[in-house]
């Protein structure tokens, strides 16, 4: 027996064979062990394993068990690779570990504070990356931090984010504090991993002290959504208010506003077509024939018989001319069917409807 092989073999207990009486010197390995042992075999095999989404401590206890380890015997080997597959085979329910993953599967059934507290206590732990969670989070909620925070702190948050999320920040940035923080990476060469955890525990419990939100859009966003599906002279009587109030709410309030007259300017031409299939055909004749005659409204109306099928504008043209004179009431309610269609496709991600400021 090689040398590699003695050390184990005395330390670990001998199995003796039911069958023979035979006493054998097969390992009895450890949990800690038979998972070095899968590892190294899956890893022989050219298998790509996510180690590095494991907690810190568990990939230095793996990788402290492999550097102990010398040699295993086939039988060894093929037992234990039995026993995971079994194992494998009899799992019924598995649960994601750790807090984050607990908290996204009762997502919608947990309360905000609930969560944020846990949040909160699972930060505390040295064992836990914080890491991980600020790199998960939108670039919206780490802006604000990156923008207030040291350059140096910057430089490290925008080190630990993937590439192109910290392009994203930097690109948002104000000229100078981006200019700051990119020299200020310049000087992270020899930070410690420990300092960086502890910022990174820092600026997680930072995100998480912040006040709760009760709502998931801002002001703008929740006026602008109010009044575009609001007849146009309430819609009106609103924007005249709010310009005589604060007129830069108001300003910021009009660019959020979608109604049928910004069809030409906010809607992609090549998604006519996907919000004409989900509008019924009667109710967008009443909203073409209202719109004819009327220099904004016939621009936006010319705009998606252009953009869809020659066949289908033919026949709604058809339809069209022989629709009569449409009540104001049922134009609104005909142009409002057509602008929720296009928010829905756009809140499912089938369509990304152009910014005003792009337009």
């Amino acid at each position: 027996m090689s040398q590699d092989v003695v050390p184990l073999a005395r330390i670990l207990p001998e199995r003796r064979t039911a069958a023979s009486g035979v006493t054998l010197s097969r390992r009895v390995l450890s949990p800690r062990q038979k998972a070095a042992v899968i590892v190294r075999y899956l890893l022989t095999e050219g298998t790509s394993l996510p180690i590095a989404s494991l907690p810190e401590h568990m990939q230095a206890a793996l990788a402290e068990q492999m550097g102990q380890m010398r040699l295993i015997d086939r039988v060894t080997l093929d037992e234990v690779v039995g026993e995971f597959l079994s194992e494998l085979e009899s799992v019924g329910l598995s649960f994601p570990g750790g807090i984050e993953g607990a908290l996204s599967m009762m997502d919608g059934h947990i309360s905000q504070s609930a969560a944020s507290r846990l949040r909160r206590m699972a930060s505390v732990s040295s064992k836990v990356d914080p890491w991980e969670r600020i790199v998960a989070l939108p670039v919206d909620r780490l802006l604000p931090i990156l923008a207030d925070e040291a350059a140096e702190v910057g430089a490290v948050m925008l080190s630990k984010l993937p590439v192109t999320k910290a392009a994203e920040i930097l690109g948002r940035l104000p000229g100078d504090r981006a200019r700051r923080v990119a020299y200020a990476v310049s000087m992270t060469g020899k930070v410690d991993p420990e300092t960086v955890r502890r910022i990174g525990a820092a600026l997680l419990a930072e995100l998480d002290n912040q006040p709760l939100r009760a709502f998931d859009t801002g002001p703008v966003e929740r006026v602008g959504a109010i009044l575009n599906v609001s007849p146009s002279l309430t819609r009106e009587d609103v924007l005249l208010g709010l310009e005589a109030e604060d007129a830069d709410f108001a300003a910021e309030v009009r660019r959020a506003i979608f109604t049928f007259v910004h069809l030409p300017i906010r809607l992609n031409p090549r998604d006519a077509p996907k919000v004409t299939r989900l509008v019924e055909q009667p109710v967008l004749v009443t909203a073409l024939a209202a719109a004819i005659g009327k220099p904004d409204l016939e621009e936006a109306a010319e705009f998606l018989l252009a953009n869809i099928s020659q066949r289908l504008a033919q026949g709604l043209r058809e339809e069209m001319a022989t629709r009569g004179k449409v009540k104001d009431k049922d134009a609104e309610e005909a142009m409002t069917a057509i602008i929720t269609a296009i928010r829905t496709l756009e809140a499912s991600g089938e369509i990304s409807l152009i910014h005003p400021e792009d337009a």
